[in-house]
């Protein structure tokens, strides 16, 4: 009995692995380990008649400890660039300069930042802040909390979601976001009426 019961067990067995990869389309194939979205989709866009309002994102401010929500009036009415980052990320490392150049040449157009530092030591997401000279907020975030409010994927970090002016997901970025790619969506989101569509 037992020799026909450990032959059963191991097909079971390999059935449920098998059943549960992901195959090429979820993992970047390569020297890297690289999350991609199901279809291979590292960059997400939704057309403007799709998009729905995120629920309400807030939490305590990263460097001050005050609350900090996307209900502030600093937000009223612009688009919002949310990061997702760790200073334990090597590409939130790699990316934190293009994204500071994209919220410099964007701020005064209606277009505010505002990042999400996840399950991260608090001093040392400071010390990233001062050291790349990050000119916008972050939510300090160590459980994932405020990521519940999030209606896009954010199963990667860093994760760059560009939202319209009534914080509906424009575009969602799966990965480390350059300086061109980013500016090109900002552009073309505040450009966007702010009305309802």
């Amino acid at each position: 009995m037992r020799k026909l019961l450990l032959p059963a067990v191991l097909s079971a067995l390999i059935m449920v692995i098998a059943g549960c990869s992901t195959g090429d389309d979820a993992v970047a194939q390569g020297n890297t380990f690289q999350f991609v979205s199901p279809g291979g989709q590292t960059v997400i866009t939704y057309p403007a008649a799709d998009r729905k309002p995120i629920a309400e994102l807030s939490g305590e401010d990263l460097v001050t400890g005050q609350p900090l929500s996307l209900s502030d009036p600093r937000f009223a009415g612009k688009a919002v660039v949310i990061n997702v980052w760790g200073s334990w990320c090597g590409p939130c490392r790699g990316e934190a300069d293009d994204l500071e150049r994209v919220y410099e040449r964007h701020r005064d157009n209606g277009v505010e930042f505002l990042g999400i530092n996840l399950r991260d030591d608090r001093e040392s997401a400071k010390d990233f802040v001062i050291d790349r000279n990050v000119g916008f907020p972050s939510i300090y975030d160590f459980p994932g909390m405020s990521l519940a409010a999030l209606t896009t994927p954010t199963s990667v970090v860093p994760t760059t979601i560009v939202l319209d002016r009534q914080h509906r997901p424009a575009a969602v970025f799966l990965k480390a976001v350059s300086d061109a790619e980013l500016d090109e969506v900002v552009q073309r989101v505040a450009a966007e009426p702010a009305g309802p569509v």
